[in-house]
């Protein structure tokens, strides 16, 4: 009897809590992904209801029940009732890079939402499987990578995916998304609550809905309820023919990825700090996994280990949530729910909760990190931006016809007559298309040096700079595509660096000094 007393509750009062977290903020994701991949793309619903949101559904399901399970443990183990469940859902930054940085540039490329999708799902698989190894080597980088390049490199993700877009889509509709928008930030920036302790959040998601409803702008739609169950062994064929199509985006989701782990890293131990004694790996491990599988079914976005588990925590929310959160949303996916609800909810609830996010994301980076390494995430936030100008500027310019080509992805097919051309007509376009490859890597190089050079450590800022060479020999940054560039520009700048930073490292004590108390500010 001792025994049953010590172990977490199924279900108690905390558990209706973590549900509204849990489904709400899943919910949205999947909206974004609805709108993006039908709304902006125009893919088939055959795809977008029939194989990505049910293969979502069924990897955030397994999830949801495996944290249940890693919690029912963890109680029986330590003797305790009150763990709480780690929090599962999509990795809304990664969903961002993957719509925009993989799956749109492909569409456009392809033009085949068949075989974009094929490609994309490749990409997800492969990010479940560097997920997966992150469980293995994640411990070892996050010791040697500064916490401000890579929390600076998400937060530019954040800024110029996240952020804009949400400012954008509220503006589009100022009728129905300024008032949304001013009660969620009350809520969100001020700390206000309505009352019974109601976030005002939450009254903007829900009162938004039923506001847009009542203007006209939003409508019931049951008609696409169904049972959408995909063909597993239909998506294991088309995730191999999609892996030769994906290949040259690989240093887009490899990087994306290695972020992903972190924060599945970074979050579990923020669980541990609470209080819940989590393995780290055995998370890492579950995330890849259930990304794999959702890819084999369809899915196209990772998952994730979310952040909030103190907060759960304090709310008494136990393992119940992380169940019934991750039945509900495998369930609303295979019965096609989601076919109701991105008819009902209007885009501009969908945008004041990934603004929000992306502005935690940004305070997050300088609130975690030093302050002396502000510049360091200040730099990471910046190549994230090139991606966000290559693809508006390279868009509008297949819209407008000036070119019967597609814009290369890489540097070199940038013939000086293109570049000259947009720069003729005023567009900031010098070192787009270099830095556009490999973004985020290049960010946490960026900010690496900088983070290193801010403690006095030219040592190290000169191996980083070869590893950025080496980056560059195979292509992983500045690159279209994979393979090995012996006469890369950028491999050359790298090792230039490296040498310099070597010289002055050995005259720091001689001829190259620097005070102690130096502020750069």
């Amino acid at each position: 009897m001792r025994e049953k007393r010590a172990l977490v509750p199924l279900f108690q009062r905390g558990d209706i809590g973590g549900m509204a977290y849990s489904i709400t903020n899943n919910i949205v994701n999947y909206l974004i992904v609805i709108a993006t991949l039908s709304g902006v793309l125009g893919w088939p619903d055959e795809i977008v209801y029939g194989r990505v949101i049910p293969g979502m559904s069924i990897g955030l399901m397994l999830s949801g029940l495996y944290y249940a399970f890693m919690a029912y443990k963890l109680s029986k183990k330590e003797m305790r009732a009150d763990v709480t469940a780690l929090p599962s859902g999509v990795s809304t930054p990664a969903m961002f890079v993957m719509l925009y940085g993989v799956i749109m540039p492909l569409h456009y490329a392809l033009e085949d939402p068949e075989l974009a999708w094929s490609a994309a799902i490749a990409a997800c698989f492969i990010g479940g499987a560097v997920e997966f190894f992150g469980g293995i080597i994640g411990p070892w980088m996050k010791s040697k990578i500064p916490r401000a390049a890579l929390l600076g490199t998400v937060a530019g993700i954040g800024f110029i995916w996240m952020a804009t877009q949400g400012v954008f889509d509220v503006f589009s509709d100022p009728i129905i998304g300024m008032p949304i928008l001013i009660v969620a930030m009350i809520g969100v920036f001020g700390g206000y609550l309505f009352p019974g302790k109601i976030p005002p959040l939450v009254v903007a998601i829900v009162g938004g809905i039923i506001y847009a409803f009542c203007l006209g702008r939003t409508s019931i739609d049951f008609s696409g309820i169904g049972f959408y169950f995909p063909n597993p062994v239909n998506g294991i064929q088309h995730l191999l023919s999609g892996f030769a199509v994906v290949a040259p985006y690989l240093t887009i989701v490899i990087p994306i990825e290695i972020y992903n782990f972190i924060e599945t890293m970074d979050n579990v131990e923020a669980a541990n700090a609470a209080g819940d004694n989590y393995n780290v790996r055995e998370a890492q491990f579950a995330d890849g996994v259930c990304t794999m599988i959702s890819a084999i079914f369809g899915g196209v976005v990772p998952n994730t280990v979310w952040l909030g588990h103190a907060g759960l925590k304090k709310a008494k929310a136990g393992i119940g949530y992380s169940i019934v959160s991750g039945l509900v949303l495998g369930l609303a996916g295979l019965l096609g729910l989601f076919t109701f609800l991105s008819n009902l909810v209007p885009p501009a609830v969908c945008a004041v909760t990934y603004l929000w996010c992306a502005i935690v994301m940004v305070c997050q980076a300088f609130k975690d990190c030093d302050k002396k390494h502000y510049a360091a995430v200040g730099i990471a936030m910046i190549p994230p931006v090139a991606d966000y100008l290559f693809i508006q500027i390279t868009g509008a310019a297949g819209l407008a016809n000036v070119w019967t080509e597609t814009l290369p992805v890489g540097y070199s097919g940038y013939t000086p007559e293109v570049t000259q051309s947009l720069l003729d007509a005023g567009v900031m376009w010098n070192g787009v298309p270099a830095v556009k490859p490999g973004a985020i890597i290049i960010g946490i190089l960026l900010g690496t040096m900088t983070a290193f050079i801010i403690d006095k450590k030219l040592n190290l800022v000169a191996i980083t700079a070869l590893v950025g060479a080496a980056l560059s020999f195979f292509g992983f940054i500045h690159s279209a595509s994979l393979g090995f560039y012996p006469k890369s520009p950028f491999m050359i700048g790298y090792i230039s660096m490296a040498v310099l930073c070597f010289i002055l490292h050995l005259g720091r004590s001689k001829w190259f000094k620097a005070p102690d108390d130096f502020d750069y500010v």
